[in-house]
């Protein structure tokens, strides 16, 4: 990929997740100028959605853990929590292919990479390595709190 097909990937990705932020709805907005010609399929697409939340998840999760160093599950909560109000159409359409993949491709990917964002929250609270076989029933039950008290946008 050319720097330039590189960068309007991005703009394109910018666009869809400013509607799904928009819009609310969990619909995988695939209808925008540009989507087709650069992403080519649905799994592409969400595949890139879940890599902008992992990337904000874990920024969020830095910056919490700077702020509350004395409590490591607190701040990994309070991420997740922070990273969901900044991108929640995005995470509305994760859930949405989450609960009704368009594809076994889609359904595949997100169960890998919901597996990733546990053992990420797990290991960063402090409960858990990255290898320990139980990170990901952790990090789950974190993501499960944290989704308990959040209160999303409407």
């Amino acid at each position: 990929m050319t720097w330039d097909a590189f960068h309007h990937r991005g703009d394109v990705l910018r666009d869809v997740v400013d509607e799904a932020i928009r819009r609310h709805d969990g619909a995988l907005p695939t209808e925008l100028p540009g989507v087709t010609e650069r992403f080519g399929d649905e799994s592409a697409l969400v595949a890139a959605l879940q890599l902008r939340w992992y990337t904000r998840l874990a920024g969020h999760v830095e910056r919490a853990l700077m702020d509350q160093p004395d409590d490591l599950e607190t701040a990994v909560v309070s991420a997740w929590r922070a990273a969901a109000d900044e991108l929640d159409g995005v995470r509305r359409v994760l859930d949405a292919q989450r609960e009704t993949p368009a594809t076994p491709e889609i359904a595949e990917a997100l169960h890998k990479a919901d597996r990733k964002d546990a053992v990420l929250m797990a290991a960063m609270a402090g409960l858990a390595s990255p290898s320990d076989p139980g990170a990901v029933r952790i990090g789950e039950r974190l993501e499960a709190t944290a989704r308990a008290a959040h209160q999303p946008a409407a």
